[in-house]
């Protein structure tokens, strides 16, 4: 889903060249959820693994132009199959991309240390269209008194943080004791505490687990929310805090102070990148690096960081050091220095 997030600055500079155009886009069932009130998109159509033949019915020689955002062969035969003319990313390795440099009128190459949205810059360069770096998160337009029922408080006259205490895979989590002691300092601020989350169930017995031993109240909305009202949760907020995980992403584009707890991921490639785009780039390691409403953390104190696996044990389920040993006080501080940051600006 971070990654469909993504290519909305690429689908908005296609519109802002091409204001008549019809744009459609294809993604993976369960990730139409990016695109949601995307007005850049007259709408958003889904594909599951192993329909290929009736994709192809349906997509036949359908569109002037295709734009393939991935490298790999599935996308690319989809591209041919959907336009008269293309343009796309394309891996480096010859074996892989000689076929699709011939099948497209705009390739740009995309290894796989190349930041995506670089890539997409690039691509739009080739086709002659002016970049538009905005991040465009979805929406479910969902207004301010339907929030009273969903968090029982009214989060217009309360001041709230939401924590994203899951990602997908374990060895991107934080420490429970971190979470705990967070919690506690958002309570002593005057901060109610959303938890937010996916509905799988090994994350919301995660998130379980976590609030058993917090001892404290906090609102969690985990599982309820589509992506986009996520979105709208999030444009309220006065804080978010969350490990490397799409909902990160997602608030920094929607402009919410944002703490993000990285560990084995390299900034450089899936740092979150705030709605106007990055006017800097992260470095490969850092403590701490702010970059517009996004203050990114890493543990400093190991030199494995970042390692680009999978946890220390280079599986999804391992835990990672680097994230286990990350201290409660370090998160707070950036937290604080978030809120005033905001509360300045809001002033000014």
């Amino acid at each position: 889903m971070g990654d469909v997030l993504l290519t909305t600055p690429l689908i908005r500079s296609l519109r802002a060249a091409y204001p008549l155009a019809a744009i459609d886009a294809l993604v993976f069932e369960g990730a139409e959820g990016v695109l949601e009130g995307n007005d850049d998109l007259r709408r958003a159509m889904t594909t599951e693994r192993g329909e290929e033949l009736a994709l192809a019915r349906r997509l036949w020689r359908k569109y002037d132009m295709a734009v393939v955002a991935e490298t790999a062969d599935r996308p690319h035969l989809v591209g041919w199959l959907a336009g008269r003319r293309r343009a796309g990313l394309l891996p480096p390795e010859w074996d892989k991309n000689w076929w699709k440099k011939l099948s497209v009128a705009h390739g740009v190459v995309s290894p796989r240390d190349l930041p995506r949205p670089v890539g997409y810059r690039r691509l739009a360069e080739a086709m002659g269209i002016a970049w538009k770096p905005e991040i465009v998160a979805p929406t479910a337009q969902m207004p301010a008194i339907a929030w009273r029922d969903v968090l029982g408080f009214d989060p217009e006259r309360e001041r709230f943080a939401v924590l994203h205490l899951a990602p997908r895979f374990r060895y991107k989590r934080w420490n429970t004791p971190g979470w705990h002691a967070l919690m506690a300092w958002l309570h002593g601020e005057g901060l109610r505490v959303v938890i937010t989350g996916g509905p799988g169930e090994d994350e919301r017995a995660y998130v379980r687990e976590v609030l058993a031993g917090a001892k404290l109240p906090v609102v969690d909305v985990s599982g309820r929310l589509r992506f986009a009202q996520t979105a709208d949760l999030l444009r309220r907020a006065a804080l978010f805090i969350g490990p490397d995980t799409a909902t990160t992403h997602l608030a920094a584009a929607c402009a919410t102070p944002t703490v993000a707890i990285f560990g084995p991921t390299d900034p450089r490639l899936w740092g979150p990148i705030p709605r106007a785009g990055l006017e800097r780039p992260y470095e490969k390691e850092a403590a701490l690096q702010r970059r517009d409403n996004v203050a990114l953390l890493q543990e400093p104190t190991l030199a494995c960081v970042p390692c680009q696996e999978e946890g220390c044990e280079n599986h999804r389920e391992s835990a990672s050091e680097c994230l286990d040993r990350m201290g409660a006080p370090r998160v707070i501080d950036a937290a604080r220095a978030a809120l005033r940051r905001s509360a300045a600006a809001a002033r000014s």
